[in-house]
C-alpha cells in the first residue's frame, strides 16, 4: 500500500498526509521542493510537478493508490486531467479526488466547472475513484482576522447561507476513503461523497455570531461584489479575484447547501458530528488573543 498525495503541503493535503502516517500508510508527499518540505516521520517527499509528466510519470510509478488535489490555478485542468491519465498508464485503479460542493450546477464559476471537466472524465471513463465534494471551507475565514478585530465581517457571502465545512473533517473522510480503496482486494465502484459543515450560515448570521465569541459588536460588511473583487484584485491576480467574484454571486442566489440527510450521513462517515463553525471561530478567537 503505496499512496501519492499530491498538494502535500496545503492546508488539506499536510492534513491528510499526517491522518495516512497515523495509520501507519506508506505515504508519498508530491512536493516541487523536497528539501523544504516538512513532513511526518516515514513520510517519503518525492519531487514533482503536475505540469511536469517526466515527473509525475516518475512519481505515479512508486505507488497503487492516489490522493488527487490541485490548488485553484489558471491551468488546473490540464494538470488535473493529466495526472489522472497518467494515473491510467501507471495501472493505478485506486483514488480520490477532492472536487467542490456545486460543481455540477454553478457552469460559470471556473474553478467549479473545472473541477466537474475532471469528474465528467471520470464518470465517463467509469474510474474507479471516490470524489469528495466539499463545500466552502470555514478556515478561509481565519484571513479575516484584521477586518473582525475592527467590528466588521467582511466576506460577502449572502442571504441565502452556507454550509461551511471544517477542513479537518475533509482531510478525515479523504483518509478514510483512500484506505477503503488502499485495502480493497479488488478496485471499488466509482462513488460521490458530498462533504458540508452542520449549520446554514448567512453573512448577518456570521456578523451575530462572531459578535458573541468576540464579545464586542460585529456588523456585516454586506454584498458588494465589486468592491470584493476590485480589493481582492489588489492582491491576487485579477483571473482569481473575478472567479471568486463568480462564486459569490452563486451563493446569493443558490447558497451552498447540503442534502437533506448530508450531515447524518458525513457523521457516520466520520464516526463524530461535523464541527461547528461556532467551535471553530471560539478556537480561532483564543488563538487571536494568545498571540
Amino acid at each position: 500500500m503505496n499512496i501519492l498525495v499530491t498538494g502535500s503541503t496545503g492546508t488539506i493535503g499536510s492534513l491528510v498526509v499526517q491522518g495516512l502516517a497515523a495509520q501507519g500508510a506508506s505515504v508519498h508527499a508530491l512536493t516541487r521542493n523536497p528539501d523544504k518540505a516538512s513532513l511526518p516521520a516515514g513520510v517519503t517527499a518525492v519531487k514533482g510537478d503536475m505540469t511536469d509528466i517526466p515527473s509525475m510519470r516518475a512519481a505515479l510509478k512508486q505507488v497503487d493508490t492516489l490522493f488527487l488535489l490541485n490548488a485553484v490555478v489558471a491551468d488546473e485542468v490540464t494538470q488535473a486531467i493529466g495526472t489522472l491519465s497518467l494515473a491510467r498508464e501507471a495501472g493505478i485503479e485506486r483514488i480520490v479526488y477532492l472536487s467542490v460542493l456545486n460543481s455540477d450546477t454553478y457552469a460559470d464559476v471556473p474553478h467549479f466547472t473545472g473541477k466537474y471537466t475532471v469528474e465528467r472524465m471520470i464518470e465517463q471513463l467509469d474510474l474507479p475513484v471516490t470524489v469528495l465534494r466539499p463545500s466552502y471551507f470555514m478556515q478561509n475565514d481565519a484571513k479575516l482576522r484584521d477586518g473582525l478585530l475592527q467590528g466588521r465581517y467582511g466576506m460577502p457571502v449572502g442571504d441565502v447561507g452556507i454550509a461551511m465545512v471544517d477542513v479537518r473533517d475533509i482531510a478525515e473522510i479523504a483518509v478514510a476513503a483512500l484506505l477503503r480503496r488502499a485495502n480493497a482486494p479488488t478496485p471499488l465502484p466509482r462513488e460521490v461523497i458530498e462533504i458540508v459543515g452542520p449549520d446554514v450560515l448567512t453573512g448577518d448570521a456570521l456578523a451575530t455570531l462572531w459578535s458573541g465569541v468576540l464579545g464586542k459588536p460585529i456588523t456585516y460588511a454586506g454584498n458588494d461584489l465589486a468592491a470584493f473583487e476590485g480589493f481582492m484584485a489588489g492582491i491576487m491576480p485579477s483571473w482569481s479575484a473575478y472567479d471568486l467574484r463568480l462564486m459569490l454571486a452563486r451563493f446569493h442566489v443558490d447558497g451552498m447547501l447540503g442534502k437533506p440527510l448530508a450531515v447524518k450521513t458525513l457523521t457516520g462517515l466520520l464516526g463524530h458530528p461535523p464541527r461547528r463553525y461556532r467551535d471553530f471561530a471560539a478556537g480561532l478567537a483564543l488563538a487571536w488573543q494568545a498571540g
